[in-house]
């Protein structure tokens, strides 16, 4: 029934303007409902970033997909600043990144080879430290066992990097050197530093660690002694089958069995007892770890990558200003070539570990890797370190087993692991290398 006062025609023309006002209202409130859930879906994920970037893209005079383009490039311009800032600022080591453009500038203006080594070997102490951090991070995303080979190679960058240069250019000695001072700063300094500062800081107690893992790396250590003193005893003994053949013959054999030990030692570690690289309490139980407490990545897998490529790219190039001021700063320095190579490189190289001094890291899968990257390259890399060099690895590795066999650590293990290694350092001060004298 029509009401009082109205005419039927404009009664239809009111409920038409209702019905278009209602209508127009509904899409207003449809279309600012999937404005909202694009956004909020842009902020959680990047898929849903790119599909508002395509709908904004579609617009017909372009205004839309400027804006788009501008507001994508701003988002990749934040993600790279926020990574540089990670990686280059975070870190209050990285203050010695200066030291490698003065050392490229020392070297041009006056060739002074004591300051360009050191110059070249500050600034690549944060590059080491950095290397290894965008490794950790790159692990974050491969799981245990890809992670753990991560780190196993790249950990050892600078050091393979500055051996493989060496090499290059002839200088066996330093290569052969600097690798058995890695292994020794690493079972003395490192090792020494993370028992001392531990035993102070919890001097009430010894800290305890997997007995069963210290047994099986000392073997491992053991095994690379085999292999470095036979080579240096044939030739001392002048019972070589073939003088000068034969020696190289057995150090190429052997490292390939290292290598092959190493491989297997990966995947003892990583697959089948990885149990026994988790922490454990007083009483010898393994230690669950808290979710709360975990780390989580600061960058992207694909940053870590071009980091790794950007840090080896500059190791690579200081390493030769180095390398090739060794001789020059021996001689400007009053050092012997042998003491720069078994205790100041070794530093260089290790630079993070010997910062946190937390962990025990092998070293001995660099030496058989390095005399068959010299066998490829046609140099004369063998395992015959001198019995000076090897008598004094084959001691350092009885008195780290010595120390581990209970499983325990104190301040004062710790104290003769460091005393310890300055009577090295002391020893290869005084050391004159019949070698390279000759």
């Amino acid at each position: 029934m029509p009401s009082a006062g109205l005419p039927v025609d404009q009664m239809a023309q009111h409920s038409d303007k209702f019905q278009s006002v209602g209508h127009s209202s509904m899409e207003m409130s449809s279309l600012d409902d999937k404005d909202l859930e694009f956004e909020d879906e842009s902020l959680i994920s990047p898929v849903g970033a790119s599909r508002k970037t395509c709908a904004l893209e579609t617009g017909p005079d372009g205004s839309l997909a400027d804006i788009s383009k501008t507001w994508t490039v701003k988002q990749v311009g934040n993600r790279l600043l926020n990574s540089i800032h990670i990686v280059i600022f975070q870190s209050k080591l990285n203050i010695l990144l200066l030291s490698g453009p003065v050392a490229i500038l020392v070297h041009g203006l006056t060739q002074n080879s004591g300051w360009v080594f050191f110059f070249s070997l500050l600034g690549i102490i944060p590059l080491a430290e950095r290397l290894g951090y965008a490794t950790e991070q790159l692990a974050f995303f491969t799981g245990p066992t890809v992670g753990g080979l991560l780190n196993a190679t790249f950990g050892n960058a600078t050091e393979m990097i500055i051996s493989i240069y060496a090499l290059e250019h002839g200088m066996v000695r330093v290569v052969q050197q600097s690798l058995l001072g890695s292994i020794l700063s690493n079972m003395l300094l490192v090792l020494g530093c993370a028992f001392f500062c531990g035993g102070i800081c919890h001097y009430k107690k010894d800290q305890v660690f997997n007995k069963a893992t210290a047994l099986v790396n000392s073997g491992l250590l053991l095994m690379a002694v085999m292999g470095l003193l036979f080579p240096a005893v044939l030739h001392s003994t002048h019972t070589e089958l073939q003088y000068g053949k034969s020696e190289m013959a057995l150090s190429r054999f052997s490292s390939c069995i290292m290598l092959v030990a190493y491989a297997c030692y990966l995947i003892f570690q990583l697959k089948n007892h990885n149990n026994l690289y988790s922490p454990i309490d007083e009483e010898g139980g393994q230690v669950e770890e808290e979710s709360e407490e975990e780390d989580v990545p600061e960058i992207t897998p694909s940053e870590a990558l071009i980091w790794l490529g950007i840090l080896t790219l500059w190791v690579s190039f200081l390493s030769g200003y180095l390398v090739d001021a060794i001789e020059g700063a021996s001689e400007s320095l009053g050092m012997p070539i042998s003491f720069i190579s078994v205790i100041l490189l070794p530093i260089v190289g290790n630079a993070a570990e010997h910062a946190s001094a937390i962990m025990f890291a092998m070293k001995d899968k660099l030496i058989p890797f390095c005399v068959v990257i010299g066998w490829c390259m046609g140099q004369p890399m063998d395992l015959n370190f001198q019995l000076f060099e090897t008598a004094t690895l084959f001691m350092t590795v009885l008195v780290v087993a010595f120390m581990l066999q209970e499983g325990t650590s104190n301040y004062f293990k710790g104290l003769m692991l460091l005393l310890c290694y300055f009577i090295v350092s002391a020893s290869f001060f005084f050391h004159v290398d019949p070698a390279i004298g000759t």
